[in-house]
């Protein structure tokens, strides 16, 4: 087993991923996907949880994860669009940089690129 590290002197783009918290289980999954595509995820969920488990108000987290958001090169949206990725969304857009959209399986053992038209709202949203 080689235990070197590899490292490139490449800079690669942050993503900022957004999905709804009906999805918050498939973190990971779609960290991995992010770094299969040679891009760095920032993943609200895998910074602090689900909301910092009601720690601190809502809002101070929320605030947090636009600082965040702004300083990212694209942001991508998993799955059906809540209202928290709405807004997300519609930051992006304010600052006028790139926004992919993913459809993700009902098993979870896919993802693909969608287009835009193509993406949808959750129902019940919160």
């Amino acid at each position: 087993m080689n235990n070197e590290i590899k490292c490139d002197n490449e800079d690669k783009k942050v993503v900022f991923t957004a999905q709804s918290c009906k999805n918050f289980h498939l973190k990971e999954l779609i960290c991995k996907h992010v770094f299969e595509n040679k891009a760095v995820p920032i993943n609200p969920f895998m910074t602090y949880g689900y909301f910092l488990y009601e720690l601190v108000e809502k809002d101070l987290v929320r605030n947090a994860n636009n600082s965040i958001l702004k300083k990212c090169d694209e942001l991508w949206v998993y799955g059906e669009i809540s209202n928290g990725v709405l807004a997300e969304i519609e930051l992006f857009k304010k600052i006028n940089k790139p926004i992919k959209y993913f459809f993700l399986s009902k098993k979870y053992n896919e993802i693909r690129e969608i287009l835009p038209n193509e993406a949808v709202f959750e129902q019940n949203s919160n």
